[in-house]
């Protein structure tokens, strides 16, 4: 597989023992993000979990101590829209090529580069076949070393839309892609069954895509694919599994049948309008709006379908970010890594910055306390403090002030456990 670098024998760059008490002196805590930051401080890790957060650098000699007095020590930081098991190179063929092994390595891989960007937790929407479904089992297990992975599995689709393969020949695509393996559906009760499948093995969420795609060889635009009736049945199924919904839609009128049929987040929402921004301020809805999605498209190898969609969205390009910002739509961090590169994940804060606008402290929010609220997970992630899940990262400097620093990520810890630490 093309990029596939991975070395399973090598170690974290400083790990911890399990169950090994550590101790974190800081220069300073952000223990939640969009309050004020705690003065030099002692954070204690007890069997992965937070034991204490204490005021000034409290010595405990039978413990492992990690100096960071010289930074800023935040919450591990979530990305709530990523797809693991491809990256911007690989082909429309790979399915002819990788093994579901490679895929699964490959996805490791990824998911590493993640993790030592520092984010901690991830949301992966969209990955082909099971191997993200062992990645995550194996994390969670401890077997392997990565980001914690809620995930959908398969995107729902239309035949032949954004989730479902186009630009092969028939044959070619039925072979490599065969119908029930896309998640392709058509009608409501098609599209319920595979929502139940998806519960069934093993999704944390649903994912639809209600409208085209950018980046899909799919040439029928960005406009809305699934129907109403087939977009409610799809939530109407999720809700009574105890499943959320993400939608991926950029059409105005596929944001706005998502939003009439009841998912919880719009990915990308790149057409998002007025009214309809609006309706998701008022319902609840999320908005994860993956800006710098069209960076260096130019550079890539793309069909003409896919340069119209690309051009088609640069003409309101950031709108979607600035009117969740204006009518206080509730926004979740999300990056799209996979259709851009793994690892990079913090060039968004920027973005969100840039385009808003957000004050950092917003942006900073967005990918700690809000995302896990979209995760259902604050009572385990998202913010610093006694009893939760001991995920944490280290930066030189107030990313309150400078929230580009959040790309130069020194120390990450996840479940106690140090994944990497560069001193310098």
């Amino acid at each position: 597989m093309a990029g596939l670098v991975v070395s399973l024998g090598q170690p974290a760059h400083a790990q911890s023992a399990p169950g090994e008490r550590l101790v974190i002196h800081a220069g300073g805590v952000i223990a939640v993000p969009g309050e004020e930051p705690l003065g030099p401080s002692t954070i204690v890790i007890e069997g992965g979990r937070i034991a204490a957060i204490e005021a000034g650098h409290v010595e405990r000699p039978a413990a492992r101590t990690l100096d960071l007095k010289d930074r800023m020590v935040l919450p591990g930081l979530i990305d709530t829209h990523v797809h693991l098991s491809f990256s911007p190179e690989t082909s429309l063929t790979a399915a002819a090529v990788d093994t579901p092994e490679d895929v699964a390595l490959f996805a490791y891989a990824n998911g590493r580069k993640t993790l030592e960007a520092g984010f901690t937790t991830v949301r992966d929407v969209g990955s082909d076949g099971y191997a993200i479904h062992a990645l995550r089992d194996a994390v969670n297990d401890g077997s392997v070393i990565g980001p914690r992975i809620f995930l959908s599995g398969t995107s729902l689709s239309i035949v032949g839309g954004h989730g479902d393969m186009s630009g092969l020949n028939r044959k070619a695509t039925e072979a490599l892609y065969p119908y029930d393996y896309t998640g392709a559906c058509t009608g409501a009760v098609e599209c319920a069954l595979r929502v139940r499948e998806a519960a069934k093995y093993g999704a944390d969420l649903i994912k639809v895509t209600a409208t085209g795609g950018i980046m899909s060889q799919q040439a029928r635009g960005l406009g809305q694919h699934l129907s109403d009736a087939e977009l409610t049945s799809i939530v109407t199924t999720a809700h009574g599994l105890g499943l959320k919904v993400a939608s991926h839609a950029h059409g105005s009128e596929g944001v706005a049948a998502s939003v009439r049929a009841g998912v919880d987040s719009v990915e990308h929402g790149t057409y998002l309008d007025v009214p309809t921004a609006k309706e998701m301020a008022a319902r609840g809805i999320w908005l994860v709006p993956t800006l710098g999605l069209l960076e260096d498209r130019e550079k890539r190898e793309a069909s003409p379908a896919v340069r119209a969609k690309i051009a088609q969205a640069r003409t309101v390009e950031g709108r979607n970010i600035r009117l969740g910002v204006q009518y206080k739509v509730k926004i979740a961090f999300g990056t799209d890594a996979g259709v851009s590169p793994h690892g990079q994940n913090a060039r968004q804060f920027r973005h969100m910055v840039e385009q808003g606008p957000m004050t950092p402290m917003q942006a900073l929010r967005s990918a700690t306390v809000d995302a896990a609220v979209l995760l259902d997970q604050s009572e385990r992630i998202g913010t610093l403090a006694v009893g939760k899940s001991a995920d944490l990262i280290a930066v030189a400097g107030d990313p309150y002030a400078d929230i580009t620093l959040l790309e130069h990520v020194s120390t990450v810890v996840k479940d106690g456990k140090i994944v990497r630490h560069d001193p310098r």
